[in-house]
């Protein structure tokens, strides 16, 4: 198997930038050949000194229609790498991207150039969510003076709740979201989540579970009883719209509660729990673990769906 570094984003999203940095690095160097396959080409260009001294050959697609597994063969045959990155352009759909099968992706990454994502975001919205669906890691640059990472960020982890999710300015890596700008108050008693603060309270739980240990929430939420789950463990938990109609997610922690066995599934229940950080078998480790304060029977929400567009 042939390791594939994927680096993807729309244009001047500083994905050349990105691979220069990380061909320069120590770390990152190899005995063999790097095929660099460039699907673009932008204003940065990559100098023939740092292709030379880190034994890297470049080979540039254009056209989508060119982008072929037998086209992808010839360069392999061409340059016999060691490891192949690809710099694919953000205009070619994600979805009909095909790689020779003994090329495996190793990691893919999603670079985003923070002032003109809303403007992608609100016009080609189901493109910027196959760019981000499986990366991991996903880097928003030029955060200079942007004030609404948490929205952005929450835009693109509805999509990709596992996704490592880095924001830097001019200075380097930057804090995304700091307590005093959730829409609820930590400090209260009983958070009490609406609509928008469940989709937030959810989302931050993945990556700073820290602030809610120990804490008592409460919202309307939708039964969900796998059949994998113990007998006194549920989800309740509410559908996200993350992309469009069609493409929507189902966001719930599993929570304990004695009388889950008699939940009729898809009802819809107001629950009060608090909060833990224990091991469940579909984190594959720690992760949010709700304990049932109460449970009880209620009407569905105005809105049942939230919605993340």
């Amino acid at each position: 198997m042939i390791p594939v570094y994927l680096i993807n984003g729309f244009l001047e999203s500083g994905k050349t930038e990105f691979i220069k940095y990380t061909l320069a690095q120590p770390y990152f160097r190899t005995k063999g050949t790097t095929l660099l396959v460039l699907c673009e080409e932008g204003e940065l260009e990559y100098e023939q000194e740092l292709l030379k001294k880190t034994k890297t050959v470049m080979e540039v697609i254009e056209d989508e229609e060119d982008f072929t597994i037998e086209q992808l063969m010839e360069l392999e045959k061409k340059h016999k790498p060691e490891r192949i990155i690809i710099e694919f352009n953000g205009m070619w759909n994600m979805k009909d991207m095909k790689l020779p099968i003994h090329w495996s992706i190793d990691q893919q990454i999603t670079m985003i150039d923070a002032s003109t994502f809303p403007m992608y975001y609100t016009n080609m919205k189901s493109m910027v969510a196959e760019m981000v669906r499986k990366s991991e890691m996903i880097i928003f640059n030029r955060c200079d003076g942007i004030k609404e990472l948490s929205n952005y960020k929450r835009n693109v982890k509805a999509v990709n709740q596992q996704a490592e999710i880095i924001f830097e300015d001019s200075q380097g890596e930057i804090e995304e979201m700091m307590e005093e700008e959730l829409p609820y108050d930590l400090n209260k008693p009983v958070i009490e989540l609406d609509n928008e603060g469940y989709g937030i309270w959810y989302l931050d739980s993945l990556d700073h579970i820290e602030r809610y240990v120990g804490k008592t929430v409460q919202f309307v939420g939708q039964v969900l009883r796998p059949s994998s789950f113990p007998s006194d463990y549920f989800v309740p938990g509410r559908l996200a719209m993350t992309c469009c109609a069609d493409d929507m997610a189902f966001l719930g922690f599993a929570c304990e509660y004695d009388g889950a066995s008699q939940l009729t599934q898809k009802s819809w229940v107001k629950v009060t729990a608090t909060v833990a950080n224990e091991y469940w078998p579909d984190y594959n480790g720690e992760g949010p673990v709700l304990h049932a304060v109460s449970v009880e029977k209620t009407k569905a929400p105005k809105e049942e769906v939230i919605n993340f567009m």
